[in-house]
């Protein structure tokens, strides 16, 4: 093993539409969604993606606030006072301290699906950092139900991350290497992140290779997801927002147990939650505005 090497890590990343001028929209709106794992800012203009920033969480709300909105204002010309609202999401919503609203993530992440996937998206699933939601809505985003598994982070990104670098395997190439293997063994049973590294390191010593102790732990992720899922009813269009996203490991495997295929975006599905606050704040502004000149 490389010294202090990090399989866990992620790539921390900034976007921008380089077809777009900030300067000529009539509003610019932002949304924070500081989760327990990542951080997102997404900046809008007029309604239409225009920036964003992924970065990793700290120990700290407000710093993670931050350093996420710094990170999708670099090299736009824009500051904090250009943008007329913005809304604070996600595990530290309340400590966004340039926030002018918080707006909770199940909310938010419907929203955010509604636009990614279009007025058609009625199941959603937001595999976050620290718990997993299963949520309904309608062909506005609005939420008309929803559950949530926050017990054991075995079903959710961290749980990935640990078994990541317990394994010594990118976090990125986790989905594609939970493939490689002659027939899908049986998946782990527990249900607790920590038990479940016991169970692999177990594994690990009875002879089996990484790539079936991972097929075996996504197959367990989906099987919990796809429970969760099953207590609120999965309905097309299906949607997954969130970093777990991007493993198809635990995607495919999830859709196959469903029956159902998840709607891609090209949009980067870790953000939705932060595009789904600066909605929100486009529409609080708006109310606002109107309650001014009324």
């Amino acid at each position: 093993m490389a010294e202090n090497k990090e399989f866990w890590r992620w790539t921390e990343y900034s976007w921008r539409d380089e077809n777009k001028d900030w300067r000529g929209a009539a509003i610019i709106t932002a949304g924070i969604d500081v989760g327990s794992v990542s951080s997102q800012a997404v900046i809008m203009a007029d309604g239409e993606l225009y920036a964003f920033n992924n970065t990793r969480t700290g120990s700290n709300s407000p710093d993670s606030a931050n350093k996420a909105i710094e990170g999708a204002l670099a090299g736009t010309g824009l500051t904090l006072e250009n943008i007329n609202f913005i809304v604070g999401t996600g595990y530290g919503r309340v400590n966004v301290p340039f926030a002018h609203k918080a707006v909770t993530e199940i909310a938010c992440h419907a929203r955010g699906a509604n636009f990614m996937g279009g007025s058609e998206i009625r199941t959603i699933l937001d595999m976050g950092g620290q718990d997993c939601k299963a949520i309904h809505c309608d062909e506005k985003g609005k939420v008309t139900n929803f559950k949530m598994n926050d017990k054991c982070a075995a079903g959710t990104g961290r749980g990935m991350e640990v078994m990541a670098d317990l394994l010594e395997v990118p976090i990125t190439e986790v989905g594609d290497l939970s493939f490689q293997v002659e027939e899908e063994p049986p998946p782990v049973s527990s249900t607790c992140v920590v038990f479940a590294k016991s169970e692999a390191m177990a594994l690990l010593r009875d002879g089996w290779k990484k790539e079936k102790v991972l097929a075996a732990y996504c197959s367990a992720m989906a099987h919990r997801v796809s429970s969760l899922l099953d207590s609120v009813g999965v309905q097309e269009k299906f949607f997954i927002t969130g970093g777990i996203a991007k493993n198809r490991g635990v995607v495919e495997r999830l859709e196959k147990e469903l029956g159902v295929k998840a709607v891609k975006t090209k949009i980067d599905s870790q953000i939705a939650g932060a595009l789904g606050a600066a909605l929100f704040a486009k529409t609080l502004f708006e109310k606002q505005q109107a309650k001014s000149v009324a």
